[in-house]
């Protein structure tokens, strides 16, 4: 059976236009030959109706502290309202469509409520209304555990539903749909300049996401590349192929290496807190009372810099003031830069090529723009700066590595 699962985010149907624009997608799949597996998030983003942070806000001003069992109930709602509204629309243009949840979908998750993980799929009630030669539509970001309790997959949930389905029914394709019509070399929101890219490798797109790209959840591709199962990154109000993202070209070991780096990615609201330890006795007790305080205080640390004399690491503007109360409870003293953000500049083939850090202090130090903290791995090279400069520094890096 060819299958095609595609996967509609919340802003491609909220409302009838986008989903009439979405039905024409799946047409189009269907003319290819494919049987049609959709999931679907939540229709709209915060203060639509059904938007999953609207429904959680029904009960926040009650009870700030809902049980997770109950509050992934009422999560699930909006997926399950979206699926049925499209599958309603789609009956009405003349198409053969069942909408199933996801625990009718066969999705068995973990007890973690809230971001629970996929442990099994058992896609037999799919399969059936497949070869009865129905559209089915799946509500994304859920399933439920053992004890037959609702639960939900936490942040990028439907993606995570659509690339499990389709690595469980060994899909041809997983097609992300979104509003752009694929993935980008920067953010056209800071650099006019920015290209879309016909292909990417797993590694690529997964940095890219990684680094605050709003493209897919990392969790997503990388359960796609365990499964070598082909993406493509897709706009539902446009026939364009998108970005397709797979490892395939890696098969043709000469196949000329033409891209140096595939794009800049930036994250804001960040502030850098930093710690001189140098005139205190066992620092390195220190350092694990500093990271052991943030991390029974729920606060996930970024960027880290640890030596014998300072310690550096970055968190979210909004647990910063938090995190400085901790140290300061514990008689640190922290210097902070508030108002920062973090851009990278990400590329496959930049491994082993020598002078690409140079470039990019070049290009920065050129603009005017201090470093205040910086690391690499193999297929990135990060950079703190100050919030204010963050337009100036991508265009800056895009422009030195000729992305446009």
């Amino acid at each position: 059976m060819k299958i095609v699962v595609q996967k509609f985010g919340g802003t491609s149907v909220a409302t009838e236009e986008l989903r009439q624009q979405a039905i024409k997608r799946i047409k189009e799949a269907r003319e290819e030959g494919y049987h049609v597996v959709v999931v679907v998030s939540a229709m709209g983003r915060k203060g639509a109706p059904y938007a999953t942070d609207t429904l959680l806000s029904l009960t926040e001003s009650i009870e700030p502290n809902l049980p997770g069992r109950e509050k992934d109930i009422l999560m699930a709602c909006g997926e399950i309202i979206s699926g049925v509204v499209m599958t309603a629309q789609m009956l009405r243009s003349g198409m053969e469509a069942i909408f199933l949840t996801g625990w009718q979908s066969g999705i068995l998750t973990s007890d973690h409520f809230g971001e629970a993980r996929i442990l099994s799929i058992k896609p037999d009630k799919i399969f059936d209304e497949l070869k009865k030669g129905k559209i089915v539509i799946v509500a994304g970001f859920q399933g439920s555990n053992e004890e037959k309790e609702i639960t939900t997959l936490g942040r990028g949930g439907s993606d995570t539903t659509a690339v499990a389905l389709g690595a469980a029914m060994k899909a041809e394709l997983v097609d992300i749909f979104t509003d752009v019509a694929g993935v980008m070399t920067a953010d056209p929101r800071l650099v006019k300049g920015a290209k879309f890219l016909d292909k990417l490798t797993y590694q690529e797109v997964c940095q890219l996401a990684q680094e605050g790209a709003k493209i897919i959840h990392p969790r997503a591709v990388d359960m796609a590349m365990q499964r070598q199962l082909t993406l493509r990154i897709r706009s539902t109000t446009s026939p364009a192929a998108g970005t397709l993202i797979t490892d395939k070209e890696k098969d043709n070991i000469f196949a000329p290496q033409q891209r140096l780096i595939t794009g800049i990615a930036h994250r804001s609201q960040i502030t850098q807190i930093k710690l001189d330890i140098s005139q205190l006795s066992k620092p390195s007790e220190i350092e694990l009372k500093v990271f052991k305080a943030m991390a029974e205080a729920g606060i996930s640390v970024d960027f880290i810099n640890v030596s014998p004399r300072i310690i550096i690491f970055t968190v979210d503007d909004t647990v910063a003031p938090k995190a400085i109360e901790i140290l300061k409870s514990k008689n640190l003293h922290p210097d902070v830069i508030s108002h920062c953000a973090k851009v990278a500049v990400v590329g496959m083939n930049m491994m082993g090529v020598p002078g690409v850090m140079a470039r990019v202090v070049e290009a920065l130090t050129r603009n005017q723009i201090t470093i205040l903290q910086s690391a690499d791995s193999y297929t990135t090279i990060w950079c703190l700066i100050e919030e204010k400069n963050l337009t100036k520094a991508a265009n800056a890096l895009h422009q030195q590595f000729c992305l446009d």
